[in-house]
């Protein structure tokens, strides 16, 4: 059995891929249009990799094999065994990226989906704070921050799908010892749709990494 080697954001874009082959399969008769589409969503699932093994590659171009969408789906079934998981992340862990947080609430990680999960958030209802955890490395970062529904659609800044938000709003320190600034961004309301959304984790890393500082 293959090594893991696709990650959750990676999965969303071969989902992404597969659905519009789908579309193509159930409206398209034109054989030569068909096998264009199917060319055109192997190289958008290929260039989302760094780097494949021959047998990694030869696994993604199989999806240009799939003739009828019970075959695709049982194809992206198969896929579910490569995909690497959001690491395991224990409740010390947590305490520790949140040492200042006295009352902090825990999130339900016996229900977490830890294979479709790009970054681990929950709020505390009670005080409309968001709290995020990211595989960074070796290493998790953790940021919170105040959440505020907007009530309102919009494009998310991690996953970038149109979708209700909230303003999430973060303090982060400022030039000095003793001064403060804020950083903020629209995001997703749900966290399960913006996780089963993102297709490209910088826009995400290099706003916790920012906030965080």
């Amino acid at each position: 059995m293959q090594t893991p080697f696709i990650h959750n954001h990676q999965l969303n874009i071969i989902h992404k891929q597969a659905d519009f082959l789908l579309k193509t399969m159930r409206t398209v008769a034109d054989r030569k249009v068909l096998e264009t589409v199917k060319d055109t969503a192997v190289t958008n699932v290929i260039d989302a990799f760094d780097s494949l093994t021959p047998e990694q590659k030869n696994l993604l171009e199989q999806m240009s094999k799939q003739e009828a969408a019970y075959d695709l789906q049982s194809y992206l079934d198969e896929l579910e065994s490569h995909v690497i998981p959001f690491p395991e992340v224990t409740v010390k862990q947590i305490q520790k990226l949140f040492p200042k947080s006295k009352k902090l609430k825990m999130p339900d990680l016996a229900s977490l989906d830890y294979k479709r999960t790009t970054y681990l958030r929950w709020m505390d209802v009670a005080t409309n704070r968001l709290y995020i955890i990211y595989p960074h490395g070796e290493q998790f970062l953790g940021i919170e921050g105040q959440i505020t529904s907007t009530n309102k659609n919009g494009f998310c800044m991690f996953c970038n799908r149109h979708r209700e938000l909230g303003f999430f709003n973060v303090k982060t320190r400022g030039s000095g010892p003793d001064n403060f600034a804020s950083a903020g961004q629209y995001i997703c309301i749900d966290d399960e749709a913006c996780n089963h959304s993102i297709t490209n984790t910088a826009p995400l890393e290099r706003f916790i990494l920012a906030a965080g500082k």
